[in-house]
C-alpha cells in the first residue's frame, strides 16, 4: 500500500497553492500509471482503465463515485464498453493538489481489488 493511500484528503480552499514541480514529482512515483494532462488550460491526473466488459466497467465507475462522496472529492469519469477514463485535479484551485494523487492512489487501489 502507498504512503498515499493512508492518507486523507484535506479541506482545500480557493486560495490553496497548487502541487509545485517537486511536489508533482515526488507524489506522481506512487501513482506511474497515471499520466499529467492539461485541459482547458488546467493541469490534471489521467489515467485509463481496461476491464472485461460494461458492466465490470459501470461497477468500477461506481466504486470511484464511492471513493469521491466520501471524501468530497469528485474526478471527471468517462465510461465506455470495457474502459473507464478517470481524471483529477482540484476544481476550486483549476489544477494538482495533493488530494488529487490521494485520490488517485485510492483509485488504483480500488481497480487491482477488482482484478
Amino acid at each position: 500500500m502507498s504512503e498515499l493511500m493512508k492518507q486523507s484528503c484535506e479541506a482545500c480552499s480557493a486560495d490553496a497553492p497548487k502541487a509545485t514541480a517537486d511536489q508533482k514529482q515526488t507524489l506522481g512515483k506512487d501513482i506511474p500509471d497515471w499520466q499529467l494532462v492539461e485541459l482547458d488550460g488546467e493541469e490534471q491526473l489521467q489515467r485509463v482503465f481496461k476491464l472485461k466488459n460494461f458492466a465490470q466497467a459501470q461497477a468500477f465507475t461506481n466504486k470511484v463515485g464511492d471513493l469521491a462522496e466520501e471524501e468530497g472529492h469528485h474526478p471527471a469519469i468517462l465510461l465506455e464498453y470495457g474502459k473507464v477514463t478517470v481524471r483529477w485535479w482540484t476544481h476550486k484551485i483549476g489544477g494538482l493538489h495533493k488530494n488529487d494523487y490521494i485520490m488517485a492512489a485510492r483509485t488504483d487501489a480500488a481497480y487491482k481489488d477488482m482484478q
